[in-house]
């Protein structure tokens, strides 16, 4: 496929991107490359519109889009015990492959072109995203329970997943997800180690959400989740590390020594109080390219919006320090496309030829961006995912004037299988 965006803002000035299959390959001033209209199957009309990096949503489970706002303002483990794990025991693949197709719609309908996904039926999800059209890395949920014959199920399930992958899009990625260090063994996080050091696979793991964590790692190991997962060797350039909220300093030198990379969940962690990214402290570490943003998923979100999320990560970390020029728009920004695109090993995450083609179309007239002295600040603070007019993923349109093809479909659908999923009595 080939398209054509005519007269679109890149960088303040009117240009013509030529998109050739998946990849950006030509940016050029206004009015000139009159051949390339010619050439183009499809030709997309810039003008009042800026042209920006596809978004990436570092942290997800997408499907719990069907749980969006069915248990709020409840502490984390509560919520998880009394709430979440017990509607996550009734759910089906189907379910899944419905929530993660709303998902994906929410996603493309706010700029998103990838997310890292973690959830249950990986099968459900990877259906979803190869019909969306969306970038993803999914990996299926990890959790063993320190049950031995638990984890050679889990470990005969991924090892089986990972063959399947290989006959999926290549705009899906497979990767490992162990749930967390008070869900998996040590035994199982060694294989985990292993099987993604044997085949380069990037490794999914919360770490450090909360406090009572942290706790039961001292408890259990005798040290905290960081210094116990360097010992046992499982930290590496692969490893993503979500929310990364209770670090020691001895921590966050262990996290650069390996060179972690970490999401930064600021929406979600705030929702269930259990605290924030200590993102100056990671800074001075050395850590500020390792750092991406997540939403999370809806159940503790609630939206998968990342131009909402880069305002809340701004803000957050503003009013914790007492300094205005701590998380300026522009690392804001970073952390939602440069940071990120590198984190995930993807070519993309700024518009350049030679790039993939997955980028957004920003919608100028948009009352919040008027007027426009300075676009990031723009879509940091005043924006929101509603300000996305076109979409394109992997070469391929995705949204164009706010339209996705099939989306009264999947909404109605998803809502249909959300109120049966609260309603189902356990197997």
């Amino acid at each position: 496929m080939t398209i054509l965006i005519k007269n679109v803002l890149v960088e303040g000035r009117e240009k013509n991107i030529y998109i050739e299959g998946n990849e950006i390959a030509a940016i050029t001033d206004a009015g000139s490359g009159r051949s390339k209209v010619r050439e183009a199957e499809f030709v997309i009309d810039g003008k009042r519109k800026a042209v920006i990096p596809g978004l990436f949503n570092g942290h997800t489970h997408a499907a719990m889009t069907l749980l969006r706002g069915y248990a709020d303002d409840m502490p984390l483990h509560e919520w998880l015990s009394t709430k979440i794990w017990p509607l996550e025991a009734r759910i089906t693949e189907e379910d899944v492959y419905w929530g993660t197709k709303l998902a994906c719609l929410e996603m493309i309908k706010s700029g998103t072109t990838f997310f890292n996904d973690m959830y249950w039926y990986w099968g459900g999800s990877t259906r979803a995203v190869a019909e969306s059209g969306i970038r993803a890395m999914l990996s299926a949920v990890f959790i063993d329970g320190f049950d031995e014959e638990k984890a050679k199920e889990q470990i005969k399930r991924n090892e089986a997943l990972y063959r399947e992958s290989k006959k999926l899009p290549k705009r899906i990625i497979f990767a490992l997800g162990p749930h967390a260090i008070y869900t998996v063994s040590e035994e199982s996080l060694c294989w985990v180690r292993d099987f993604s050091e044997r085949h380069d696979l990037l490794v999914h793991i919360h770490l450090s959400e909360t406090e009572a964590e942290v706790e039961e790692c001292i408890k259990r190991y005798g040290m905290r989740p960081v210094e116990f997962l360097d010992r046992i060797g499982f930290l590496s350039s692969r490893t993503i590390a979500c929310h990364c909220i209770h670090l020691s300093r001895k921590e966050m030198e262990l996290l650069r020594k390996n060179d972690v990379k970490i999401v930064h969940n600021p929406g979600s962690n705030m929702k269930l109080s259990s605290g924030t990214l200590p993102y100056e402290e990671l800074k001075k570490a050395g850590l500020y390219a390792n750092i991406a943003l997540g939403t999370d998923g809806c159940a503790s979100n609630n939206n998968l919006d990342m131009i909402e999320e880069m305002k809340i990560a701004s803000l957050v970390h503003k009013a914790l320090s007492g300094d205005p020029t701590s998380m300026p728009a522009h690392e804001a920004f970073e952390l939602a496309t440069r940071n990120a695109a590198k984190m995930f090993r993807l070519n993309s995450g700024v518009i350049e030829e030679g790039k993939l083609a997955d980028i957004a179309l920003i919608d100028l007239t948009k009352v919040e961006l008027v007027p426009n002295h300075n676009l990031t600040s723009n879509i940091v603070y005043s924006a929101n995912g509603s300000c996305v007019d076109t979409v394109i993923c992997d070469g391929e349109i995705l949204m164009e004037g706010r339209k996705v093809n099939g989306e009264d479909e999947i909404k109605e659908k998803a809502q249909e299988v959300a109120y049966e999923l609260v309603n189902r009595k356990s197997p």
